[in-house]
């Protein structure tokens, strides 16, 4: 584990105590009975804001890392520059959805009708609220996705218009 992030967990569980920067990670709330995701992130973003602006106001001089020249030229390598807690990538444990295990999100997560694995569906909707779905939201996501899943015309004619050797990224961004 690298020193910034020893120090970050170090504040998150030991100074801090406030659950905010790691301990996001471990908690799964029980989900909302509203199927609409829009409504449940209504009424969530509001309350994250209310948390992130009492952190930021309760730790703001609280250093987390140093960087140094050859972490710039190396691309930003190890250094801690961005609060992202939907997931956490450990050396030793792999790689954590909200808290959750790889294992826990194939064993919790809402599959389809007759299916082994979850649902990404059921994923977007861990990430997007912290709050394990219920095949109801789960649906509610496909039929959401489903609605929007046609490409307008003026896209796939910007998409046709680009030069062949256009860089896959730069038409994704475009598109």
């Amino acid at each position: 584990m690298a020193v910034g992030t020893r120090s970050i967990l170090r504040i998150a569980n030991s100074t801090i105590r406030t659950n905010h920067l790691v301990g996001l990670q471990s908690k799964c709330y029980a989900s909302t009975q509203t199927t609409d995701l829009k409504e449940v992130l209504r009424e969530l973003i509001p309350k994250e804001k209310k948390r992130v602006a009492a952190f930021k106001a309760e730790n703001k001089d609280v250093v987390i890392g140093q960087v140094n020249v050859d972490q710039i030229y190396g691309g930003m390598r190890d250094i801690k520059g961005l609060v992202y807690e939907t997931s956490l990538l450990d050396a030793n444990e792999g790689i954590r959805f909200r808290g959750k295990t790889i294992d826990e999100c194939q064993a919790q997560l809402p599959r389809a009708k007759g299916g082994e694995e979850p649902l990404p569906e059921g994923l977007f909707w861990l990430l997007a609220t912290s709050q394990m779905p219920t095949q109801e939201q789960v649906d509610w996501v496909t039929r959401e996705w489903n609605n929007r899943a046609d490409i307008p015309q003026h896209v796939v004619t910007m998409l046709n218009n680009f030069p062949a050797q256009l860089h896959p990224m730069s038409q994704l961004s475009a598109a």
